[in-house]
């Protein structure tokens, strides 16, 4: 390759010009110091520095805001009838597996995990089903197992049944063997308690919404536009900048929901109410496709759920990495210099010589950019305007 030795006199480019370079780059354009031919403009003398050629791994980052809270949200209906609602838990208060989530007529209605609500009794002689199995794992997780006969099952056996009256037993109630109908309350996992739709003295009848609460489980809940939505998959790592502005924690993208949401009165054509597809890289803009406030729902969970402290319903920011580059050579942003016929160099220093080499620039992150171009390499010391 020609090289092209030069005077010391420099110009460089201005800061707001090394700016527009990055956003710019792609266009192929920059205003600032030019060649001729490979001679140098004369330019007045700028003082310079030296920098090194290194050899790195470079991200960008898009940043968007969302909302630091918990996963899911419940419902708890009641299905008993009684004269009053004589407990409920406090705002905030977790409930786990075998605790009472609130009381009927002085009863306790204990909490038990399972994806299916209570439809009808559990009792000797009942048809098998699902809802029996996920009652036979409650009571194995409790300790229950029927004198060591009980193995979770469609089917309610004899063994069961003893392991319904133990335990019914050791939380002070006629052990009778089986679950009557709303005694006791399924939900996916622990309960957050997040409100309360009744009051204490109430009477309650079937279909009472008890309380609404969420999983214990930190995540960050981000209304991503949806020309971004090609940013994220499941699975991506994110970090996640804390409401206190300076902390950061990392997070991994648990859920990508599959369908676009326009604000109201955006004329989103794409679906009723306002839904678009989100599948296939839908991108923002007008008609049918969407609009430019159409934005689909990303789910973060934080690797480190502590980090998270007490926030809830807090304002974060998340950064998702929009592109990479490992293991390339870097130079600073402002080393490149601009060549008339187009394209950028860099003047590598060698004691006391000088030699313009021109490169190809790839990715742009911070202050650093990738470079590539023949005999360029690692550890080569660049000219860089002084600071």
């Amino acid at each position: 390759m020609a090289t092209t030795r030069w005077p010391r006199r420099r110009r460089w480019l201005p800061a707001v010009v090394m700016t527009a370079i990055a956003v710019a780059a792609a266009g192929g354009w920059v205003a600032g110091r030019t060649f001729d031919g490979g001679s140098p403009a004369a330019a007045a003398a700028v003082p310079t520095g030296i920098a090194a050629v290194v050899r790195t791994s470079l991200t960008t980052t898009t940043q968007v805001p969302g909302t630091l809270g918990y996963a899911g949200s419940y419902q708890v209906i009641n299905e008993l009838t009684g004269a009053a609602l004589t407990a409920l838990p406090q705002l905030g208060e977790v409930i786990r597996r075998g605790q009472s989530l609130y009381e009927v007529d002085g009863t306790p209605v204990p909490l038990l995990y399972g994806a299916r609500p209570m439809w009808r009794p559990i009792e000797l002689g009942m048809t098998p089903g699902p809802d029996v199995y996920q009652l036979d794992e409650n009571l194995l997780a409790l300790g229950y197992t029927g004198g060591g006969y009980l193995t979770a099952s469609d089917t309610f056996t004899y063994a069961a049944a003893a392991a319904v009256s133990a335990w019914q037993a050791a939380r002070g109630q006629v052990p009778t063997g089986s679950v009557q109908l709303g005694s006791v309350a399924f939900e996916p996992g622990p309960v957050r308690v997040d409100s309360l739709a009744a009051a204490i003295g109430s009477p309650v009848q079937p279909g009472t919404v008890i309380l609404a609460g969420t999983s214990t489980r930190r995540s960050v809940d981000v209304q991503l536009p949806v020309d971004q939505q090609y940013l994220v998959r499941p699975g991506d790592r994110v970090t996640v900048t804390l409401p206190d502005g300076t902390t950061t924690t990392p997070g991994v993208v648990d859920d990508l929901a599959p369908v676009a949401t326009g604000s109201p009165g955006t004329g989103n054509a794409a679906a009723p109410g306002g839904a678009a597809s989100a599948a296939g890289g839908t991108s923002a803009g007008t008609g049918a496709s969407g609009t430019a406030t159409d934005t689909v729902t990303v789910t973060v969970g934080l690797t480190d759920p502590a980090a998270a402290g007490r926030y809830d319903q807090a304002p974060v920011e998340v950064n998702i990495v929009a592109a990479s580059a490992g293991n390339v050579l870097a130079v600073p942003v402002n080393a490149l210099v601009a060549l008339s016929g187009g394209g950028y160099g860099v003047e590598v220093v060698s004691g006391s010589q000088r030699t313009l080499l021109g490169v190809t620039t790839g990715l742009f992150a911070d202050t650093l950019v990738q470079v590539s171009g023949p005999g360029l390499r690692a550890g080569m010391r660049v000219e860089v305007p002084s600071s």
